[in-house]
């Protein structure tokens, strides 16, 4: 079998997965390389847990609801106050007749078909975060592949060949065979010669000949051979006119000024490679899986108000939101979950060290915008199946969908992931405008159906969002280097778990694994280990 036919990890991934299920693509990743780097090494042995003691869990996100399983199964009575009405906090998926409420009131009512949804969260697992891995397997949430890169999408600069978005495949293919035209010219010129030697130089240029798709001068220029790559003017066909034309090839100032490289660079991340998962139905799937397991101990929106501690316990006083109910909550320990951004407003009875790593980290503000549309244009009109398209503008990019492939009815394209600069600019706008920005914008890559299939849009700004005031921890090195351990630290009863507590910051995974580290503290504590 040649390179060329032999299925990717994906293929064989998406196989397995169709015909033997989800236990049988777990089973199958290590196998292909995957289910690796992390610091997961299996859940944590809470054996010989003193009997009687409660742990108090303050947030029913992913943290917590790792906390609260595991604490269980080792024995101890669990509380989890949420804010909320529902758990899985950044972990859930907007879907129709669901309502985002920002701070201040203001009220958006989704409006998508039923099937269809939003992941204003998270939207993606790498294959090496082992830990989420494995409680989607145990608690039997089905994934399937979730597609980073497809060729075929677009990237968009504004001074880049006159604000027209280029194939990512023309211009990452014309990237790669410029630079090696340039670097295997240098090396037959001999401007190496003290840096490399003989040996490597011969190695080298005939590693670019093929790998930039040199001709024997080693120039890079419009040819079949390039075109297998980038794509034809005419594709191969059959019968009587079936040769194909070769596409024309990109200019190296031009290919520079679209900044391709950024976005090829961004798929070479550890943590962005393409292959990846998403629960079937949504990323909601994962934290009601979670909350089945845990089961009756979560009691939804209770607004936590003020926690103490003594020598002997910990106390969360809180209110029943729909009621105005007040009341106390008692236990031995606590994980606390909450957000920083609401936790540095609360009334908690901790030392300096920690209340000052908790002022220390801001949050960053990303919007997601989905966008219901009539049909899935993205596939028929530009054959983009996955991927995103990326963009200079404020929106950032676009993401298309990886479920219902090839279907006729209504699909949610994610219409902007918008970050720092650009996240807080649609922040600052009305829902009604944030769509309409949306659209103007995201119309740039596909101007003849964008608007015409608009059906309806909802949008998630983090930044205004009350039970979090922001999307993700944005730790600076001096920052960590002052105050991540503080803020990590045990004080007295009280230990701190969430993304914002883990060097994987943003991720899931993140979350999951400064929970475990969290309770395998209390445990130590607990059982004076």
């Amino acid at each position: 079998m040649t390179d060329s036919m032999r299925p990717t990890r994906r293929d064989m991934l998406a196989m397995i997965g169709k015909v033997g299920g989800t236990v049988a693509l777990y089973q199958a990743m290590p196998a292909l390389g995957h289910a690796a780097e992390s610091q997961f090494a299996g859940p944590p042995k809470l054996t010989g847990a003193p009997k009687g003691k409660k742990v108090l869990v303050l947030g029913a996100g992913l943290a917590g609801l790792v906390a609260a399983y595991e604490l269980q199964r080792a024995g101890y009575a669990v509380e989890v106050l949420e804010y909320q009405d529902r758990p899985g906090g950044r972990n859930y998926s907007v879907r129709g007749g669901d309502k985002v409420v920002e701070v201040g009131g203001v009220s958006q009512t989704c409006a998508f078909q039923p099937g269809n949804y939003l992941n204003p969260g998270p939207w993606r697992i790498p294959h090496h975060h082992r830990s989420l891995l494995h409680y989607c397997k145990v608690l039997g949430v089905e994934l399937e592949p979730f597609i980073q890169l497809d060729h075929n999408t677009f990237i968009h600069h504004s001074k880049a060949f006159g604000g027209k978005p280029q194939r990512y495949k023309e211009l990452s293919v014309d990237f790669k065979g410029h630079v090696s035209e340039l670097l295997g010219k240098s090396l037959n010129a001999g401007a190496l010669n003290d840096t490399v030697s003989k040996e490597d130089q011969e190695r080298l240029v005939e590693a670019l000949r093929g790998w930039g798709l040199l001709d024997g001068n080693l120039n890079y220029t419009s040819s079949l051979r390039v075109s297998g790559q980038r794509g034809y003017d005419r594709p191969p066909g059959g019968g009587v006119n079936g040769a194909p034309t070769p596409s024309k090839i990109n200019s190296l100032s031009d290919v520079l000024s679209s900044d391709i490289w950024a976005h090829m660079n961004f798929f070479f991340s550890n943590v962005m490679q393409t292959t990846m998962f998403q629960p079937k139905g949504g990323m909601d799937m994962i934290g009601k899986a979670f909350a089945r397991a845990v089961g009756p101990v979560v009691q939804l929106s209770t607004k936590v108000t003020r926690i103490a501690q003594g020598e002997t316990g910990v106390t969360a006083y809180w209110e029943d939101i729909p009621s105005g109910k007040t009341g106390q909550s008692t236990a031995d320990w606590c994980v606390n979950t909450i957000p920083l951004p609401v936790l540095n407003q609360l009334d908690m009875q901790v030392g300096a060290p920690l209340k000052a790593a908790i002022r220390a980290v801001p949050y960053s503000g990303q919007v997601k915008i989905g966008l219901e549309m009539r049909r899935r244009f993205w596939e028929e009109d530009d054959a983009i199946y996955g991927g995103h398209s990326f963009t200079d503008q404020a929106i950032g990019l676009i993401s298309y969908p990886n479920d219902k492939m090839f279907g006729s009815g209504p699909a949610v394209l994610l219409g902007a992931f918008a970050r720092d600069a650009g996240g807080f600019q649609l922040a600052g706008m009305t829902p009604a405008q944030r769509i309409e920005t949306a659209l103007a914008q995201g119309s740039v890559f596909h101007p003849a159906a964008y608007r015409k299939e608009f059906m309806n849009g909802t949008s998630v700004a983090w930044s205004r969002l009350p039970w979090i005031l922001g999307c993700t921890s944005r730790w600076s090195d001096d920052a960590r280097a002052a105050h991540y351990q503080n803020l990590v630290a045990m004080d007295g009863r009280i230990v701190l778990a969430g993304e914002h507590a883990s060097y994987y910051g943003g991720w899931m995974e993140g979350s999951l694994l400064s929970a475990l580290d969290a309770i395998e503290r209390i445990h130590q504590h607990a059982t004076g280990a």
